[in-house]
């Protein structure tokens, strides 16, 4: 079998086992009384919470790189690792981070495409109009959200890049002389740092909205 056919079935099988597994939950959980609706304000909570505490974790990070940066004596060995205990700290922040948003965005498709589907069971025009401008305000709110939290999303690696690059340069060079060099680059990674923290935060405030907005409906 030509290998580029063998590694599209075997994702495409992949997908499928994934789809499958989404599905079978949601339809155990509705059956519990907890509907797709639910499940999305659960998720858009926890892609919150992940992101609240990826923002601290980031402004702890700046923090500690400062700290190195300005080294002014003591222990170098114990400063390199802080700074990469703190980058262990971030990367699994991070991953947390698109993991909650995955999980936002698998629910939301299968609530609107399940919400879609049933518009055509309405026998009364007047509640099909409704429930379907409903849908609309629903899909609008939740495309600004997810934006929002994407947008932040996308600004995580290339932070995280230059600190890693860091971390690694200190690893071979526990100098004062290396530490000085790294001067350059605290602007660079401050300014980085504080975009990425003030998009998290439009992120978590579109979450906190869309959250009000399902619980008053």
């Amino acid at each position: 079998m030509n290998k580029q056919i063998r590694k599209f079935l075997i994702l495409f099988m992949t997908l499928t086992f994934i789809n499958a597994c989404s599905s079978v939950y949601y339809n155990t959980m509705e059956k519990m009384g907890i509907h797709k609706r639910d499940i999305l304000v659960s998720r858009v909570e926890k892609a919150r919470d992940s992101q609240m505490a990826a923002k601290e974790q980031f402004s702890s990070a700046l923090e500690r790189f400062k700290s190195v940066v300005n080294y002014d004596g003591g222990d170098l060995e114990e400063k390199y690792e802080e700074l990469k205990g703190e980058l262990n700290d971030l990367e699994a922040r991070a991953k947390d981070v698109h993991q909650r948003i995955e999980a936002v965005e698998d629910v939301a498709e299968a609530l609107f495409d399940e919400w879609e589907q049933e518009l055509d069971e309405y026998t009364n025009p007047r509640l099909r109009r409704l429930s379907e401008q409903k849908l609309r305000q629903t899909r609008r709110r939740y495309n600004q959200l997810i934006r929002a939290m994407k947008r932040a999303e996308a600004k995580i690696d290339p932070v995280l890049s230059p600190l890693r690059d860091e971390v690694l340069f200190l690893k071979h060079n526990l100098n004062a002389r290396a530490i000085s060099s790294l001067k350059g680059e605290l602007v660079r990674i401050q300014t980085d740092v504080s975009s990425l923290v003030k998009d998290m935060q439009r992120a978590i405030d579109e979450a906190d909205s869309f959250i009000n907005t399902m619980e008053e409906t």
